[in-house]
């Protein structure tokens, strides 16, 4: 089975992700991963790709999609596999469609803006060590101190309010109207985000029939 997991940032869909994986023995293909490995693998596509990122622009679709492929031809996706983070444009999602790749089902975990903010804004890291908390859900025994080695807490750049929102801003205008795209197409499968992390998977796995 071939699945693309979407969602907005915060949605919690690199959970689900690997849950799945583990439960239907598929690989997680994960753009910023294979991008990062192909930048270190040397090859052709590689370099073109290095080309780009030593210049600070973002790279093109004709090369992310062609990274995309060329990881989806190796032998452990035979049997299928997960994409998550790619596509995240229609173009892209057109471009899937003409290689051939099909897309069995897409599952869309959706979770308001609202409780994203929350989420992502609340975590901290701890500076040292790299454990992670929340204001909420995940106290730290003293406020600002980690549990285990008592370095410092920090807010990520990424996790900031504001960085947060325009992260959510370029979901909404560029992914989210793949939701339309693949509605069309009978594949879309959407799942509600709020809640325990097993209960939304047992949602997922019981709307994909496996």
């Amino acid at each position: 089975m071939n699945i693309v997991l979407l969602g907005a940032p915060g949605a919690g869909k690199g959970t689900q992700a690997k849950i799945l994986s583990d439960k239907l023995s598929l690989p997680i293909i994960s753009t910023g991963n294979i991008i990062r490995d192909a930048l270190k693998s040397g090859s052709e596509l590689g370099e073109k790709a290095k080309s780009f990122v030593d210049a600070g622009r973002l790279l093109p679709d004709n090369i992310v999609i062609d990274i995309v492929k060329e990881r989806l031809d190796q032998p452990d996706c035979e049997n299928g596999f997960i994409l998550d983070g790619f596509p995240r444009t229609i173009p892209q999602a057109e471009a899937l469609d003409m290689l051939d790749i099909t897309i069995d089902r897409v599952i869309d975990i959706e979770v308001d803006d609202e409780e994203i903010i929350s989420r992502m804004s609340g975590r901290r890291i701890c500076e040292k060590c790299g454990n992670s908390y929340h204001l909420i859900y995940n106290k730290p025994n003293v406020d600002g101190v980690c549990n285990t080695c008592a370095g410092a807490l920090i807010q990520r750049k990424d996790d900031h309010p504001d960085t947060v929102k325009e992260r959510l801003r370029v979901y909404h205008n560029e992914t989210e109207p793949l939701k339309l795209y693949y509605k069309k197409q009978d594949k879309l499968i959407i799942i509600e985000g709020h809640g325990d992390i097993q209960e939304i998977s047992k949602k997922v796995i019981s709307a994909l029939e496996v």
